[in-house]
């Protein structure tokens, strides 16, 4: 024991003891945060009472303090997490004006605050729920099946390409190039500003993600020609063939005709021709009777 004792009385043992005692409290303190924080997750009644705060600050002006409705906005009452998460992930709300028809735009909220108003929606009137990843997967989609189903359900208004085109009244179908699989399946269910709703009893989830699947293809599908000409077919290709083809021999025709001589024109001019050498003669002949007088 006196050994031991020696040793407690240099002051090189007291440093060593503090410093290990800072080093047992630091791991201890950060062993209970870390516990405390994964015993503590957020609810799904905080998340409803986050997403009634960032509704009621930035959407209640146009759409109600209850989501009733007003003149200005439609009433979000049975929209659903999936409307609003369409909406919100792309831009399109909160709106700056109120126009025929919202444009994507820079989104200017959080995922989490997104997911959290939906939820408040979804909470006081129901609706389509947000899909999850897996409902949106493309793995083991038929991308052949796909064309099809897009080519006779949506192409009519979005281009045979997903590249949007012009409707009535204002309105216009998107380009679809930088839509996710959870923005483009909840596009489907919902059926945002012309868009009809496409349930699962009209196009299964299977369909779905077969749809997915082909429109995220032909993103980085190679254009064998070399130009895509927007990929809509023959129109654009019979355009250019009309303009540098028939537009080139309409212009060659023109300029042909242009050189031409009509038959009347011809005519006049041996008439003036016939004219001027009548002319010349009748004065030869008076002078040659003069003489002879």
């Amino acid at each position: 024991m006196g050994w031991i004792n020696a040793r407690r009385r240099r002051p090189v043992a007291g440093y060593a003891a503090l410093l290990l005692g800072l080093v047992v409290v630091g791991m201890l303190y950060g062993a209970l945060t870390r516990t405390g924080a994964q015993a503590a997750p957020t609810t799904a009644q905080e998340n409803v009472a986050n997403g009634q705060a960032i509704f009621e600050a930035t959407c209640s002006s146009c759409h109600g303090l209850d989501a009733q409705g007003t003149d200005q906005a439609p009433s979000l009452i049975g929209a659903g997490a999936a409307a609003v998460y369409f909406q919100m992930s792309t831009g399109r709300m909160p709106a700056k004006e109120v126009g025929a028809e919202n444009g994507r735009g820079p989104v200017k909220f959080t995922d989490q605050e997104i997911r959290d108003v939906a939820a408040y929606v979804q909470s006081i009137g129901g609706g389509p729920e947000i899909p999850t990843p897996a409902q949106v997967s493309t793995v083991g989609a038929d991308t052949a099946l796909g064309s099809q189903l897009f080519s006779a359900n949506c192409a009519q208004c979005h281009g045979f390409a997903g590249d949007g085109g012009a409707l009535t009244y204002g309105k216009y179908a998107p380009a679809l190039n930088e839509s996710t699989p959870t923005q483009i399946y909840t596009a489907m269910l919902t059926g945002p500003e012309a868009m009809p709703v496409f349930a699962d009893g009209a196009i299964p989830p299977q369909a779905k993600r077969d749809i997915i699947a082909y429109i995220t293809e032909t993103r980085t599908e190679a254009n064998p020609g070399g130009l895509s000409l927007g990929r809509i077919g023959p129109v654009t290709e019979g355009l250019v063939i009309f303009l540098g083809g028939i537009g080139g021999l309409v212009l060659v025709s023109m300029w042909l005709t242009a050189k031409r001589r009509e038959p009347w024109d011809v005519a006049q001019e041996e008439n003036r021709q016939a004219a001027r050498s009548g002319s010349g003669s009748g004065s030869g002949s008076s002078g040659t009777q003069g003489t002879e007088h």
